[in-house]
Formats: structure tokens, sequence, C-alpha cells
């Protein structure tokens, strides 16, 4: 059985979703802090917090668990900045009350919800795993922490793992089952889908003097689905065998955020109103990857390869949820 930390949010769903395609038996653990109960399809659920490890201890007890993909954390970059504690509490005391309860059940496969954030400002596009990692964020450091953390058990204790450095996840479940939904909403596409649909005054773009072509943030968006599909696969190889690794997951193609807003006009038909502001504080200027290691590793390969695809899952989606669809 596969336990999944976070698995009522974003990414852990559409992940639950994957594996019980692929015919896993899976147990979601959440707190419901940001997570949606309904978004979870599997029927075993555990309402904990990874902070309450005597709670933790007794859902690794009541279940046969052999792997753990690991989703549960804190990810705004801006709430980070504000309020440092709360990413060191949960990303990284959480993480490690999670590693202890693993090796107390006997569980040593792990596949890691890890993050771009861990680069800070690239020397050089697309980015490789090589890369310096200079975090520029409490949230990138925290996920910077926990790859260490990692690798440093792996030596020490037999935990065998990947990290997946995911770039900016952004889509929603093709099928419409499950999608995106954030309360506040962090994330550039749905933010503007919602301007687009009215729920919204207008889009505030964050900075327009970076050093890029149209002076806006340049991003990596990668579908949901397809970073769903990366961690099945990375657990298909860690279970054949393979070493512990980390891998960057994105398509390799930078879009602006100019350039996200222009493509939400086309697929939605609409006017966004857009109202230009100063730059945050822990935004680099651009992250693209570089995902070869991971196309050649485990033979992955986005099936979401277009931005206005991407944009029209999220928009059925946002529809869908609004009653607008």
């Amino acid at each position: 059985m596969i336990l999944v930390t976070g698995g009522a949010g974003y990414i852990g769903s559409h992940t639950i979703k994957a594996l019980l395609g692929r015919g896993y038996e899976v147990v979601a653990l959440d707190n419901l802090s940001t997570g949606h109960r309904e978004f979870v399809l599997c029927d075993e659920f555990v309402e904990v917090d990874l902070l309450d490890y005597p709670a933790l201890k007794k859902a690794f007890s009541r279940y046969p668990i052999r792997s753990v993909i690991h989703f549960a954390a804190r990810t705004a970059v801006g709430e980070s900045v504000e309020n440092p504690r709360i990413y060191y509490e949960n990303n990284v005391v959480g993480g490690l009350n999670l590693l202890r309860a693993m090796f107390e059940h006997g569980v040593t496969e792990f596949i890691f919800s890890s993050s771009a954030a861990v680069y800070g400002d690239p020397e050089s596009l697309p980015i490789p795993e090589e890369h310096p990692k200079r975090p520029k964020s409490p949230y990138g450091r925290t996920k910077q922490i926990f790859e260490e953390i990692l690798s440093d058990y792996a030596r020490a204790y037999g935990l065998r793992y990947v990290a997946l450095r995911y770039f900016n996840a952004a889509g929603s479940d093709p099928e419409g089952t499950i999608g995106e939904w954030h309360d506040p909403e962090p994330h550039l596409i749905p933010i503007v889908l919602e301007a687009a649909l009215g729920l919204r005054d207008h889009v505030e773009i964050f900075g327009t003097d970076y050093d890029t072509p149209d002076g806006t943030c340049i991003r990596d968006f990668i579908h949901v689905a397809d970073l769903a599909e990366a961690h099945v696969l990375a657990l298909e190889r860690l279970r054949e065998g393979r070493a512990s690794s980390i891998y960057n997951l994105g398509t390799g193609v930078g879009h602006s955020v100019r350039e996200v807003i222009e493509t939400c006009k086309r697929v939605t038909g609409r006017e966004i109103p857009v109202v230009e502001g100063p730059r945050r504080p822990g935004d680099p200027p651009a992250l693209v990857a570089d995902p070869t290691r991971a196309r050649q590793e485990l033979d992955w390969k986005p099936r979401f390869t277009s931005l206005e695809e991407i944009i029209a899952t999220a928009w059925e989606w946002m529809l869908r949820r609004h009653g607008r669809g």
C-alpha cells in the first residue's frame, strides 16, 4: 500500500488518481488545512497532521504501508517570507516526523515533492539538476534542507528516495474529476482565469522591470497530470531497484506573466484587466527546467506540451466548479 501525504491537495489528489488508475492500493493522509476531502479518490483516508507524531504512528500501524509519496507541506513563497516559522515547522519538522514513523515501521521507499525554488536566481537556462542551489525564500530553503536530510538518511539508514523538483504546476484533471482549488489562490493561471470569470477585479503583475524580453517573470508551466505521472514512474523505478535520484519536472519552455495573461484571453475569449505592481520578495526573474534526466531515466514524456492546452483544462475545471460550464 502507498501512503500519500497531502493527498487532499492539488498535486497529491491528482497523483492518487494516477496511482488508482495503475491498480495501486492507496491511503491518503491530510490535515485538511488547505486540501479538500472530496478530492480524495481512494477509499482509505486519515486526517492527521504530521506534527502530531502519536497520530502519525497510529496511521502507520493501521495500514500495511510499503511506500510513501510526500506532498504535505506549505508552499507559498510570499507567505514563507512573512512567516518562516510555520514553513520550517511544517516542511522540515513534519517531514522528519514522517521519516521517523517510516523507519519505525520498516518503510524505506520515499518520493519527495521538492521544488525549483531550491535553485534561486539561475546562472543559465535551462536549469539542470547540478545547478547550484541558492534558494531566495524560506520555502525554497525548506525544500533544500529536506533534500539534504534525505541524502544523509539514505547513507546512514538505507532510505531509498526520489526527489522531484517541480517547476510551475498548472492545469486540472482532463476528465474534470478534480482540479486546482486554493483559498486564497496563490498561482498565476487560476488567478488570471478568476479575473476572466469576473471573480476578481483585475490581475496584478508583480514586477515589470525584470531582465526578461517583456520585463515580467518567466516560468516553466507543467501540467499537473504530467506531474502525477512522473510520481508513479519514480515509484516504479525505485521498486525496480534503481538508485536514489533527483529529477527536474518541467517542459523546458518558459512563458512570461504577460504571455500567460494573453494566452488566457485567447482561451477564454474574454478581456482580463491588468494592474502593474512592484516586485515580490523571493521571486527569481526566470525559472525554466532542463528535464532531460527525467525523460531519459524515468521515460517520462509530458502529454501537455502547449500553454494553451494546460490553460484550457484549468478553464474547463473553473467553469465547472463555479457552475458556468
